[in-house]
């Protein structure tokens, strides 16, 4: 892509970053939800960026010079998000891990673009975000268009003959989910029997709760951020009423069932492939482990955003931008998920979106 004066821009952030680091060091930007209630997600970004920055900087950083970290909290939220990427853009980052919500994601990558900033999100799936066609935006997660066709497929397929509810949390991310299972639904013969979109927030929904069981629905698929899914699981239990929910990545938390309890017991969810199952990855999963920190959801897709990145600047043998964003699209690359490789849009070719279930406390691969 080559939009109006990208090069200039490009050029101008570049000699900043590089006068910046008087080639000692690359800064690196992380932005994500530190604070409120999806705080646990930024976490795990920050866990796995941090991992990836220090294990390279062992292994004699990217280029000769060391990366360093400069975090910033979004708290999922749109104004925040663009308040974020103005300080990361004013301190010169070469590359920002991020951001971690799509309504994050989205306001934000515009602001990157036009300071010549790569940006590569591990958890921002609204497909809105690389059809906006902007060249320094990249994705290592899969799509909601992906997700939402695994999910609509899956509800088609085992329950063509009961009541569906559809319900979603608001979110940029909610409605784009519950959009594509919706589409997919409907284009297999499917149609829901209700359609909500819930207040987020909110301490209880037991009235929804109520609304759900008098339509006699069966399952409820909902789009939407953990704790919302998971206090729609707990009313229904409490209510006496075995509702199978359904939902989609952001459930794949301990925060999940740390709401739930045992409540939290059959929930399905559709989720990026686990690469804590990579043998490859075994001596770094026990290394978090051993420092209390399970690293689950998006922590190794954020370790493997700051690989792609890595192998990017060397392949490229710079870390100017254009140069940078040339060999994303044009290599494989070796990470802790596996190969990966990014097409024209900046999507990765291997999303891998698969089934899981919460069963003892943990999720694992729907068999």
């Amino acid at each position: 892509m080559e939009r109006g004066l990208w090069g200039l821009f490009a050029a101008i952030a570049f000699t900043a970053m590089a006068t910046c680091s008087a080639g000692a060091e690359i800064l690196i930007g992380m932005a994500g939800a530190l604070t409120g209630p999806n705080a646990y997600q930024g976490e795990q970004q920050q866990q796995g960026v941090e991992a990836a920055i220090a294990d390279i900087n062992a292994a004699g950083g990217v280029l000769g010079q060391q990366l360093r970290l400069i975090s910033v909290d979004d708290a999922c939220d749109s104004g925040q998000a663009i308040a974020a990427a103005h300080k990361l853009v004013a301190e010169k980052v070469a590359f920002v891990v991020g951001h971690q919500c799509s309504a994050a994601s989205i306001p934000a990558a515009g602001i990157y673009e036009r300071a010549g900033v790569i940006q590569m999100t591990p958890a921002s799936t609204n497909s809105r975000l690389t059809e906006e066609g902007r060249a320094n935006v990249f994705r290592i997660c899969g799509r909601d268009d992906q997700q939402g066709a695994i999910a609509g497929t899956f509800l088609a397929e085992r329950w063509r003959d009961a009541k569906i509810a559809i319900l979603n949390d608001g979110s940029v991310y909610g409605k784009g989910l519950t959009a594509e299972t919706q589409r997919q639904l409907r284009k297999l013969g499917v149609a829901e029997a209700l359609y909500e979109e819930l207040v987020p927030g909110l301490s209880d929904y037991s009235a929804l709760i109520a609304k759900l069981q008098a339509a006699r629905i069966q399952v409820a698929y909902f789009g939407g951020y953990y704790r919302e899914a998971a206090l729609l699981v707990r009313n229904a239990r409490e209510q006496g009423y075995s509702l199978q929910l359904v939902s989609g990545d952001s459930i794949a938390s301990e925060a999940f069932v740390q709401v739930t309890g045992e409540a939290g017991e059959g929930t399905v969810f559709t989720s990026f492939r686990d690469p804590r199952r990579n043998p490859d990855a075994a001596s770094l999963i026990e290394r978090f482990r051993r420092q209390g920190f399970e690293p689950e959801g998006y922590t190794l897709y954020s370790y493997g955003a700051v690989q792609a990145w890595a192998q990017a600047v060397e392949r490229a043998a710079s870390a100017e931008p254009k140069a940078v964003m040339n060999a994303l699209r044009s290599y494989e690359f070796e990470t802790i998920l596996g190969q990966v490789s990014f097409d024209s849009k900046g999507d990765v070719r291997q999303p891998g979106f698969e089934w899981f279930i919460w069963r003892s406390g943990r999720y694992v691969p729907l068999e």
